[in-house]
This record gives C-alpha cells, structure tokens and sequence, in this order.
C-alpha cells in the first residue's frame, strides 16, 4: 500500500531504512558535526560548577522546543518562575514541565537506556497528565491554517509497540552508523510512529539530547538544538515529509547534522561568554566586597539570571538576614538589581540575562565603584 496523508501509515517501514544513508555529503556534515560537539565537551568541562549549565540552557531549549508545538512563553518568564510557580500562566508552566523532563530523563539514564518507557516518562512529565502510547485510533497531523490532513500516523497498540521495540533495537543493538546518523534517522522514526495523542514532537527532540548523553558525545543536556529548529521551521517538516514520501534520508539526515553543529557551535560560544563573565564578576566583586566575596558567593549568583534570597541561605553561605544584606551589596556595585514583585525582593543579574536571551556573546563592562 502506497502512502497516503489521510489513511494511516501502517506500512511505516522498520529500521534500519534500506536506502544507503552514508553519502558523501552526509559523512562530510557528520565529521564537522563531532568535530563541533567535541569543543562543546570541552567547553563543559571547564566550567567548574555545572550547574550553572543545567539550571540555564535547558531553560532555553524548553523554550523554544515549545515554541515550535505553539506553546508561547518566553525565556524570562522561565527563569523568573523557576522556583515560584505561582501565578504562572499554563504556557509557562508547560515549559518548565519541559524542562523537569529532560532532567528527570537525563537522571534516568543512570538506571536504564533509552527506550519506550522513558518515552513515556518524558511525555508525562512535559503534558502533566498520565501519557501511554496511544490505544484508539484518529490521531492525525494537519495544516494549522488550512485544516488539511498532512499525516496519519500508524494505529493500533500492538503495531506501536512492534515500531517503538523496532526504534529501541536500532538506538541500542550494535552498527557501523555513527551515533549522529542513527539518532537523525532515530528522531524521523519516532516522529513517524507518533505514538502519543499529543507531545510527540518535544518528547523525540528531548530524547535526541539524551541519545548524545548515553553515547558519550556531550557530558550533559545543554545542546539548544531547538533554536535551529525554529529558525529553519519550514525545512525541518518538509524534509520530515519528504522522508516518508519519498524516501529521501539524504537532505534529512544532513539537515539533522547540521541542527547539532549550529547549535554546539553556539553553545560553545555561550558557555565561553558565561565564563568570561563569570571570571570579570568574581573579580569585580573581590575587589569592592572582599568581606561578602567567596567562590561559592559567585556560583549562586550563576546558577540562574533570578536570584532570590533563599537561593543564598539554600547554599549555606549565609542566614537570611545576612544574605538579604549580601544582594543588597551586590545590588550597590552594579552587579545585581533589586525588583519588589509583590510581597517577594527578587534580585536581576542583567548580564548574566542578556547572555542568556540573546544571541550576543559580549556584556557591558563593570563601572569602577569607589570601595
């Protein structure tokens, strides 16, 4: 039975796909891709504390990984609601559920490899509510503006599970594929299969992230490859489409390839202007606070571009009387600013947001402060 967009896809062919996938243009894409995630390890490497990483860039991948499903908030918003969830709109509360599934899912590699079950952990974690691989029929994909069935994915549990055990197989048996090929090939499988009613498209773009942690590729999950993804939207479903229409793995695959050089790329040169910044404030704040300054001081205040003054006492630097007078300090010296939401003193780190929510890698100089 030939494809077509409105019955569902129940010939989806089993991996690994016959066609030849190792064209010169894709081993080509796949060296400059592993020569870029390698510079990105590195980079991870050098920053002592990583959870400066781990509290920021997923924030931003949740971020746009939402955007791409409609899911609008914006980068401040997560960051200020990161630890206050109250009176958080539901857009903004998805996408910090988007985030609390790629870490959940990052610690569960620890336990098992990737597989159904964690597909299934990440959906739920991202919708909130209890997500199992879809049991009834209907499920389809249609053009936002005009309504027209695009896709119908495969139904029937038993044929989602024989797919998704086909998916795993391929993920995890050994090949002569580099790991970069697989998981491009992998993320169109998963997309075909569809195996949830809703979330599908954020689930497969977290489980790309983990795939590259569970091979050893990057150290953590801060590879923003969302941020390719909506500046290239367009091409990013056509060469979906193209995939199931007509066979036609070359331009995905590259395209694929190059998501994870752009994006390593970039976050290589994000983390070198993290450090940079961090190393100019950790000076700054030596030399006009040296009774407040400590390493473990400077940590906090990276850790995320809001901070609050249970962050301090959290870490054990100070009590919270202390603390408040810590931030107010900072606030003096033109590290911090001070904002009043509400009843809550809620401290701004201005550089640390402008690196974080731009694509600008260069801050504004610390002005000389008479001790």
């Amino acid at each position: 039975m030939t494809w077509a967009p409105d019955r569902p896809y129940n010939d989806l062919p089993p991996l690994p796909p016959a066609a030849d996938v190792e064209t010169k243009p894709v081993l080509r894409r796949c060296a400059t891709a592993r020569a870029a995630l390698g510079e990105l390890k590195h980079a991870v490497d050098l920053i002592p504390n990583q959870g400066i990483l781990l509290n920021t860039l997923p924030l931003l991948e949740a971020q746009a990984s939402s955007e791409i499903e409609n899911v609008l908030t914006t980068a401040d918003a997560l960051f200020r609601h990161l630890e206050a969830e109250r009176d958080v709109d539901p857009a903004t509360r998805e996408a910090l559920r988007y985030r609390e599934a790629l870490m959940d899912g990052y610690r569960a590699l620890a336990d098992r490899p990737l597989g159904t079950r964690t597909a299934e952990a990440i959906c739920t974690r991202i919708k909130g509510v209890d997500m199992r691989v879809r049991v009834v029929p209907g499920t389809t994909i249609a053009n936002a503006a005009t309504a027209e069935t695009i896709y119908t994915p495969p139904d029937g549990e038993s044929r989602l599970r024989d797919l998704l055990a086909n998916w795993e197989r391929f993920l995890h048996e050994p090949s002569e594929l580099d790991p970069l090929i697989r998981m491009a090939i992998a993320h169109y499988q998963f997309e075909a299969i569809h195996p949830f009613t809703d979330g599908n498209g954020r689930t497969g773009r977290i489980l790309n992230s983990l795939y590259l942690v569970q091979q050893g590729l990057i150290a953590l999950p801060v590879l923003y490859m969302s941020r390719y993804i909506i500046a290239n939207k367009r091409d990013y479903y056509r060469m979906l489409a193209a995939v199931t229409r007509d066979d036609d793995w070359e331009p995905w695959i590259v395209y694929m390839l190059s998501v994870i050089t752009d994006t390593a790329q970039w976050t290589t040169a994000k983390i070198s202007a993290i450090r940079s910044l961090a190393n100019q404030t950790n000076e700054h704040v030596r030399r006009h606070l040296p009774k407040i300054h400590s390493r473990e001081l400077i940590d906090v205040l990276f850790e995320q571009p809001y901070c609050r003054i249970g962050n301090v006492t959290d870490a054990g630097i100070v009590r919270r009387q202390a603390a408040s007078r810590y931030l107010q300090q900072l606030a003096s010296i033109g590290v911090l600013e001070a904002h009043r939401i509400g009843r809550e003193l809620l401290f701004t780190h201005p550089r640390l947001l402008h690196l974080l929510t731009t694509d600008a890698n260069d801050f504004a100089p610390f002005e000389p402060t008479a001790p």
